[in-house]
């Protein structure tokens, strides 16, 4: 119902639009500003009607037949349940029923079925949304413009007809993004997929791929180390903290006003919940909180002016840590080889009555443009 109300809230503002465009110009309608008006109207006539309907829909309950007072047996206590836990509903116990215990590869039920399926839930920013992602098989060399050394780039200077302009060079150097190698591989017992009255594989295939998100969002923050994809706190452009386990608002500052304006419309913070909560808690002068929300945003957190994202996989507080990183994302380069797929092994582990689960793909990142990324690190002692 939320997006047929934002649809009709649309649909009337153009309503609006158009009658302060007449009122401006003191003019009736057009032949097709009429055919526009009636279009609109008819549209939230029918919106409105369907909103309506799902109003009283809500007050209409699920007829529930009566059941016969019989004692089930076995196998339909743990289908029954099974199929209850996965849909986050709590199983309505009868007379005689148990929950039955879990193992890997058989029908399994917790010993206490949840209102909901309890997963664990992490922190993860949209880094990979926002970096500068490319589709391209081999090694990707991306050109970067540089200065030919500490004291020659191109230079612009006032000049005068028939004088001789300098001649100067900056240079162009290569980044190259190759490939590192990631995978996957979970088994299913075919006794749950066979018990089951529900997909099992796409339960577990949607798990492979929230664990897919976490795994790239560590490596294009923080990375594992050599001879893997380097992330965005890699990034040459870094400002020391005054303290080492401690943040304070000049910090903060400054870190944000090493990233050029240029590059500040899409620039964010990120950081570990932690730190976010230390940060939350400092005020300025006049005992204001620095971060402040924002209900226009989809994340309602501002600090300094920039949305705050946070991240499990972004180091807490803590000397030499790379506590915080600002800028715009665009400054990482990702490059998938090979792009992310599931697939399904019905065969190769038929002889464990089991069902396998892969996910491979082929990956490299790097810090591209240090200018639009900086990252703020603790003192050292």
């Amino acid at each position: 119902m939320k997006k047929l109300i934002e649809k009709r809230t649309a649909l009337k503002a153009k309503l609006s639009a158009m009658f302060d465009s007449i009122r401006t110009e003191d003019r009736a309608f057009t032949e097709d500003e009429n055919k526009t008006f009636e279009e609109l109207e008819n549209e939230i006539k029918a919106l409105d009607k369907t909103i309506r309907a799902e109003e009283r829909a809500k007050n209409i309950t699920d007829f529930h037949a009566p059941v016969a007072d019989k004692q089930p047996d076995k196998s339909e206590i743990e289908e029954r349940a099974f199929l209850d836990f996965l849909n986050g509903r709590i199983t309505e116990m009868r007379a005689g029923e148990q929950n039955v215990t879990m193992s890997n590869n058989a029908a399994v039920i917790p010993e206490t079925i949840a209102n909901r399926i309890i997963d664990e839930v992490k922190d993860i920013c949209p880094i990979l949304a926002n970096a500068d992602v490319y589709h391209v098989k081999g090694t990707l060399k991306l050109p970067k413009w540089t200065k030919a050394n500490s004291k020659h780039d191109i230079t612009v200077g006032y000049s005068q007809e028939f004088s001789e302009l300098t001649a100067d060079s900056g240079k162009f150097i290569s980044v190259d993004l190759g490939g590192y190698l990631a995978g996957a591989l979970v088994l299913v017992g075919k006794s749950v997929m066979n018990n089951a009255a529900v997909n099992v594989s796409s339960f577990v295939i949607r798990k492979i791929a929230e664990k897919v998100a976490e795994f790239l969002e560590h490596e294009l923050l923080a990375g594992t180390g050599s001879n893997a994809a380097q992330g965005a706190l890699n990034s040459a452009n870094t400002v020391t903290a005054g303290s080492k386990n401690a943040l304070v608002l000049s910090d903060l500052i400054k870190l944000q006003s090493s990233v050029k304006q240029a590059f500040q419309k899409n620039a964010c913070w990120t950081m570990n919940p932690a730190t976010f909560t230390a940060i939350k808690l400092l005020t300025d002068n006049d005992g204001r909180p620095l971060i402040q929300p924002d209900v226009t945003k989809e994340f309602p957190y501002v600090l300094l002016g920039k949305p705050v994202y946070l991240s499990d996989n972004m180091p807490a507080v803590a000397p030499s840590a790379k506590a915080v990183l600002y800028g715009d994302y665009n400054g990482l380069s990702v490059n998938f080889r090979e792009d992310i797929g599931i697939e399904i092994l019905r065969e190769n582990y038929h002889t464990q009555h089991a069902v396998g689960i892969d996910c491979w793909f082929e990956f490299d990142s790097k810090v591209t443009d240090e200018q639009k990324l900086a990252v703020l690190v603790m003192a050292a002692s």
